[in-house]
């Protein structure tokens, strides 16, 4: 192997973020499949198969009593690494059982209690949680909103880069107007401080290393622009 070419975790990000998935998706898959690697002592992938898979599947069921969906996480990102990064298409890929997932009907807070626990927050974090559960917006896409993105004249959130990198508009609530716009000024100050500190020459760069993801939703490449729930 050329000592140039990308280490397989690398190869791995590389494949993710060539087909637009999640930061989240990337970091769980790279999770599974360095447990999967030390799991069979570091031996490389090319060299396991089906009967390996199998049994680090069943580790995890037996052993770490993990749910079923976590164990068909785990098990789409291997598969993700043989028929991605690997290039590998063996017929026993397919022949892999994933788990069964139990149907249980979810634990859902009534409006009482969703009420009870906002009101025991308070400022950017009143806020994220009143997004996630007035607008519908997932945790990432709270925190990662930006000013430009908040319409108050049409009561709309545009959400950038969802799941499934796609866009999509949901409803502003009412009852977080205020906060919201306080939460913005307080972030434009931020972000004008920072203007005029670099206008006196202070060196703001962004220190290495750094993950590529910090720079998706950001304008500037100097430093990143102040994050809404800063």
């Amino acid at each position: 192997m050329s000592s140039s070419q990308p280490k397989l975790l690398d190869q791995l990000r590389h494949a993710i973020r060539a087909k637009h998935y999640s930061y989240r998706t990337e970091q769980t898959y790279t999770l599974w499949v360095r447990r999967f690697i030390l799991f069979h002592d570091k031996r490389h992938p090319r060299e396991l198969g089906k009967p390996e898979i199998e049994a680090f599947l069943t580790h995890l069921a037996v052993s770490r009593r993990v749910s079923a969906s976590t164990q068909n996480q785990a098990m789409s990102a291997i598969l993700f690494l043989y028929h991605h990064v690997l290039k590998m298409e063996p017929e026993w890929l397919t022949d892999v059982v994933r788990a069964k997932a139990s149907r249980q009907v979810p634990v859902v807070l009534s409006t009482r209690e969703v009420g009870a626990v906002l009101g025991q927050l308070s400022g950017a974090q009143f806020l994220a949680a009143g997004l996630m559960y007035g607008a519908g917006l997932r945790l990432m896409e709270a925190l990662r909103l930006r000013v430009q993105d908040v319409d108050f004249a049409y009561s709309q959130i545009t959400v950038r880069g969802g799941k499934g990198n796609k866009d999509r508009v949901v409803p502003l609530p009412d009852r977080l107007v205020v906060s919201l716009e306080a939460q913005i000024v307080a972030a434009l100050a931020v972000k004008d401080h920072d203007r005029s500190e670099q206008s006196l020459g202070e060196d703001h760069s962004i220190p290495r290393p750094v993950h590529s993801q910090t720079l998706r939703h950001h304008v500037y490449t100097a430093r990143p622009q102040p994050a809404l729930l800063r």
